[in-house]
């Protein structure tokens, strides 16, 4: 522990002319993509040519107006298409920037929190145990130092570091006295002075030479692209059909009007059989989801992350800090024989001085309290340490005070008591207290001491020394407050939490039954675990839900063997080796506040607060999600089912290309309707009642199932049954009609679109319930006005004749109204049948938890 003067760091002002004068610490310097580039991509897509051909094809029949009018339509489409990808581009930048590694630097004079990007050649960085190295630096001092390199060097052993002047560096050209972008703190803290940043760094000049991976498409993305490429072959067949059969109705054009009236038939219905949307719904939802997850103290690192949440069926978690309120308080100290402030002492002297570690901290307040200051424990020589390991599980450090040699050493009980001198009865009664303050809920440690007569008596290990036995420490960190009812929570939703803890299987049973946790006698320890064979602890997982004495490297296992049973793992991690079993996991999810930086590189998802409340709630949020984007598909497949089956069963009825119920006008003009309701509105539907009340989902379960595609078919037959009935039965007289037809059948799609929002909010919840959920939304009564006041304004304004429509009378209104209502409330009696359904389920679910 090297004690160097105080070092002040760079100005502000100095900071940001180097950050000029170097640019940013990264590698590859971030691109954006030009605003025209995204309009080209989107006017790329299927749906948009199939319009702009449209709007072509009207001017080439001599009818400028209507073209003029589909452009105006197209154009605005895409508007809404590219305000909506903007809004998504700055949520996901604003996710970027709230994930972007940081590290805490000393500028003007004081620490700050910066991200690792703004480091300058010149900044001080302070580095700790987890962090991931941002750039190559000097050491200017450093305590108990120790660095992976073995991804720039390739050497597996750890580098412990020195301050610099203390070695000649130019012996290697690996340092001692020098830290490496991309390297790993493993224990210890330093104060680096930055030397190299971005491309010019070691690790840098490495990563110029490696290729940017490319991004591929998520499971839900490929099934999209999939049932859009469907829809499009099925349009394509159906194009043709359509085509055939209107040039055969109107034998009596010339031959060019035939030809383009027969394109124009094809293509309208092609523009209604493409549901273009999915992909805006996918990138939406999961952008705006994992920006809502954020204000939660969320933070989603991999989008595809908050699809899988809706599916976890495991939750493996800590007990320090997630389950527990992270805030370690000295309760009981037992000293046997021995004088209690020797004890107090001699744990004080075990402690790092510059601690990131609760439990520590809470040693060292205890040692306040009773009046042995830091300064008195920390001013004596520090000679040598004995490190803290997981397979060890306890540490020591060896001071000099007052010219005698003194070894303080501290951990696990169990393991203290190994090292220590005592009779047979004196170790009964050790291990007798320690049962007794572990049923109490507290985590326990044991203080040893000895003094060596010289530097040549110290042992080269701790499992050298034979120690003192001076007593025990119990310390207790609370559950927190809402744990217990979370719990509930979870079981209710068929979650099964499983607690994973380094503490004994007392003191973690304890916490356990605390909490509500079933089965908190059962405990699988680190020493079982070791003795198992893989198959053995995946037969033993599915009635353990305790794991104690665990080291980093068993979490990998447990993980594994949920995942070989096949459930869906959400797994929380902090340290440098929980990294492997968070990437393993379905879903990983590092700490925040405690967590290493490497942990949090590792992780799909970022606990701010690293509160288990807030775990709960992203995965209700998450079963949230994925509900409204299977609602918004099944809503796009029920909206389009009316406007293509009106396509495609007029030219077969033999009805006038001039006389059908929708036009290329009229497609674009429902299109800027469902545009906002699939990408805004459902994506803002709040959960349904019983979202935590019923089991994980299936994950292997497509995301377009029969039966949603049933209930979209069913429901979407009802509307094309009232809009082309209604429609049907003022045409069939005369093809005058034919404006007056195409009002009434427009509108009642139009209106129908507004009650199948909230008939579809929820698949039990009525909607009474739907709409007193949203009563307070001011987007949904946005979108609502929205929809009748552009009825009133396409009806009874002079827009109506350029869209070949005529105004409806208030009879034809109110029954245009009623027949929207009758083809999508009859569903509310289809959810009557589902609510008992679900009662059933859960009391058949409450009897056997």
């Amino acid at each position: 522990m090297t004690d160097t003067p105080n070092y002040n760091g760079l100005s502000s002002e100095e900071a940001r002319l180097r950050q000029h004068q170097y640019g940013k610490n990264e590698l590859i310097p971030q691109k954006k993509e030009r605003f025209f580039k995204k309009v080209f991509h989107i006017i790329c897509e299927p749906m948009f040519l199939l319009l702009i051909i449209a709007a072509v094809i009207y001017f080439i029949l001599g009818e400028p107006r209507d073209g003029a009018i589909m452009l105006i339509f197209v154009i605005g489409i895409i508007s809404i298409d590219v305000i909506q990808e903007w809004k998504t581009d700055k949520t996901l930048n604003a996710l970027k920037d709230l994930s972007a590694p940081t590290i805490p630097v000393i500028r003007d004079g004081v620490e700050k929190l910066i991200a690792s990007a703004d480091l300058v050649p010149g900044d001080l960085m302070m580095i700790h145990e987890g962090v991931k190295i941002p750039a190559d630096g000097e050491v200017i001092r450093c305590a108990d130092l120790c660095i992976d390199e073995s991804t720039l060097t390739g050497e597996a052993e750890r580098v412990y570091k020195i301050p610099a002047g203390n070695e000649l560096s130019a012996k290697d050209y690996w340092r001692k006295d020098y830290c490496y972008a991309g390297t790993l703190v493993m224990q210890g803290t330093g104060a680096i002075k930055v030397d190299k940043i971005g491309a010019q760094s070691e690790y840098g000049k490495i990563g110029l030479g490696v290729a940017i991976t490319p991004q591929e498409d998520t499971p839900l993305q490929k099934q999209t692209g999939k049932l859009v490429k469907t829809c499009a072959v099925i349009a394509g067949v159906l194009f043709l059909m359509v085509g055939i059969f209107t040039w055969f109705n109107i034998p009596d054009h010339r031959f060019s009007d035939r030809l383009i009236e027969s394109i124009l038939s094809g293509v309208t219905l092609a523009m209604a059989m493409i549901p273009e949307e999915f992909p805006v719904i996918l990138t939406v939802f999961l952008s705006m989801g994992a920006w809502r997850l954020a204000k939660k103290n969320s933070l989603v690192r991999k989008l595809p992350s908050v699809e899988t949440l809706g599916a976890v069926s495991v939750l493996c978690v800590d007990k320090t800090g997630t389950i527990t309120m992270n805030q370690m308080t000295v309760q009981k100290v037992w000293t046997g024989n021995q004088q209690e402030r020797k004890l107090i002492e001699t744990m004080g002297l075990g402690c790092e001085t510059d601690t990131y570690d609760p439990m520590e901290k809470a040693m060292l307040a205890y040692c306040e309290e009773h009046g042995i200051s830091k300064e008195s424990l920390f001013h004596n020589e520090f000679v040598t340490e004995y490190a803290f390991t997981n397979e060890l599980k306890m540490m020591g450090h060896v001071w000099r005070r007052n010219g005698q040699l003194v070894i303080a050493a501290k951990g696990s009980p169990e393991r203290i008591l190994t090292i220590c001198e005592l009779t047979d009865k004196e170790r009964g009664i050790a291990e007798k207290q320690i049962n007794d303050l572990s049923r109490e809920g507290l985590r326990v440690i044991g203080i040893a001491t000895a003094n060596p007569d010289n530097d040549e008596a110290i042992p080269a290990s701790i499992t050298d020394c034979r120690l003192t036995f001076l007593g025990l420490v119990g310390l207790a960190d609370p559950p927190r407050e809402s744990v217990k009812n979370d719990i509930a929570v979870c079981r209710e939703a068929g979650i099964r939490v499983v607690m994973i803890t380094g503490d004994n299987g007392i003191t973690a049973s304890a916490i356990a039954r605390k909490i509500g946790i079933p089965g908190s006698d059962r405990i699988i320890t680190g020493e079982m675990l070791e003795a198992m064979t893989d198959t053995q602890l995946q037969e033993a997982v599915k009635n353990v839900s305790i794991f104690s004495r665990v080291i980093p490297e068993h979490k990998m296992r447990i993980v594994k063997a949920f995942k070989e049973n096949g459930d869906i793992v959400a797994m929380t991690g902090d340290g440098v080796n929980d990294a492997p079993a968070l990437k393993y996991a379905d879903i990983g999810i590092a700490m925040g506040k405690r967590g290493s930086e490497v942990s949090r590189e590792a992780a799909d998802l970022i606990l701010m607060d690293d509160n288990f409340t807030t775990i709960v709630e992203t995965i209700r949020d998450g079963r949230r999600i994925y509900d409204n984007i299977r609602k918004a598909v099944g809503y796009v497949f029920t909206i389009h089912i009316p406007i293509a089956f009106s396509s495609l069963l007029g030219p077969f009825l033999g009805i006038a290309p001039a006389a059908l119920l929708l036009l290329p006008l009229h497609v674009v003009l429902l299109e800027v309707l469902i545009d906002p309701t699939c990408s805004i509105v459902l994506e803002r539907q709040p959960a349904e009642t019983n979202i935590m009340k019923r089991n994980p989902r299936n994950p292997k379960e497509k995301l377009l199932t029969g039966k949603l595609l049933s209930k979209s078919i069913l429901q979407g037959l009802f509307v094309f049954a009232a809009s082309f009935g209604a429609y049907y039965y003022t045409v069939r007289n005369s093809p005058a009609h034919a404006p007056a037809a195409r009002s009434m059948g427009l509108s009642i799609i139009m209106l129908a679109n507004l009650f199948l929002v909230q008939v579809n909010s929820s698949d039990y919840d009525n909607i009474f319930c739907s709409i007193r959920q949203l009563l307070n939304d001011k987007v949904m009564w946005a979108v609502n006005a929205g929809t009748v006041i552009l009825l009133a304004v396409i009806l009874y304004s002079p827009l109506a004749g350029l869209l070949k429509l005529a105004p409806l009378s208030a009879l034809q209104m109110l029954t245009a109204l009623g027949l929207a209502a009758a083809s999508v409330l009859w569903y509310e009696l289809v959810k009557l049948t589902k609510v008992d359904e679900k009662a059933a389920k859960t009391e058949e679910r409450s009897t056997s938890l």
